[in-house]
């Protein structure tokens, strides 16, 4: 009875594998699951970089059917950051409008500016605020129409107002520098906010002597001027020069003992090693003295007084 059991369950086991492999032979093939939508961070940069291999379901406009999957349009690369159009803001070019009227010498309109940053087609609030902005800026000067009596915000020209007003030639930079009260030099660089092409004027008013210019040993730029006195200068020979260049100066090693020993003091010496290498002399210390208290109660001497020699 056990043997027509097991034949029962082989013949059970084995109808149920032929109909499996029936069903495995007919069955239509599945298609893959497509992969995740989240690329490693080079298939990113790939894509970014339009280095990618290119698909026709992904980056042919219009593929679509049972080959491109019906996607169409292009493509769509993950984790990147959107385009804010940052810079296309009429406010954030107003660096580009003060470095335009810095170059030009004659007063500017305001369409003018707008003409420059290709903003004329913009909105009238648009380039009203502009135009506030601008009256606003600490580099812009306004110059109002002296022709009307009530000013809007269409009216007026525009003009670059420089570090150092109305410094733009030799004669108004000296006259710049005798009107300064203190001794303080003019940085070059806020020269250059005015007057971008003063490098050759500086170096001809150095050449007559009326300014000092302080220049940078790396490039020999200039980098600040002081007003100098042509009367104050005097030329020396040039064969005293070279006599001078070739006189034999001591290495700062030996400049002090030299000068020691021609009986002079050196201004490099400090007095405060002296105190360091004197020997230092061990004081002895005294004994303080022990003092007496003063006495309080002198009233009563004459009767602390001592008597015994009376005695018989």
């Amino acid at each position: 009875m056990s043997s027509s059991h097991l034949e029962r369950q082989q013949a059970s086991f084995a109808g149920s594998m032929s109909a499996a492999a029936s069903k495995i032979g007919t069955g239509t093939k599945r298609a893959l699951a497509p992969p995740s939508p989240s690329p490693s961070i080079g298939s990113t940069t790939s894509a970014a970089a339009g280095v990618g291999t290119p698909r026709k379901d992904r980056d042919t406009p219009g593929a679509s059917g049972a080959g491109g999957g019906g996607n169409t349009g292009h493509a769509v690369v993950y984790s990147q950051p959107a385009n804010t159009g940052t810079g296309d803001s009429i406010i954030a070019q107003m660096a580009y409008a003060v470095t335009w009227l810095r170059t030009k010498e004659e007063p500017q309109t305001y369409m003018d500016v707008l003409g420059y940053l290709s903003g004329t087609n913009r909105a009238e609030h648009e380039k009203e605020f502009f135009v506030d902005q601008m009256r606003r800026h600490p580099q812009i000067q306004w110059i109002p129409d002296p022709a009307l009596s009530e000013q809007t915000w269409q009216t007026g020209t525009y003009m670059h107002r420089p570090k150092i007003p109305n410094v733009r030639s030799k004669t108004q930079l000296l006259a710049h520098l005798q009107r300064k009260t203190d001794s303080s030099g003019v940085d070059v660089k806020d020269l250059k906010d005015g007057w971008p092409d003063c490098e050759r004027a500086l170096a001809e008013l150095e050449d007559e002597h009326k300014i000092l210019v302080v220049r940078a040993k790396k490039d020999g730029q200039a980098r600040m001027v002081w007003l100098d006195d042509p009367s104050l200068f005097h030329p020396i020979d040039p064969e005293l020069k070279l006599m001078w260049a070739k006189v034999e100066v001591p290495s700062a090693d030996n400049i002090v003992q030299r000068l020691i020993a021609a009986q002079q003091k050196p201004t490099s010496e400090d007095p405060r090693l002296k105190l360091l290498q004197a020997p230092k002399v061990e004081k002895k210390k005294k004994r303080a003295q022990r003092r007496t208290g003063k006495s309080t109660n002198t009233h009563m001497e004459h009767l602390l007084k001592d008597y015994s020699y009376m005695k018989r």
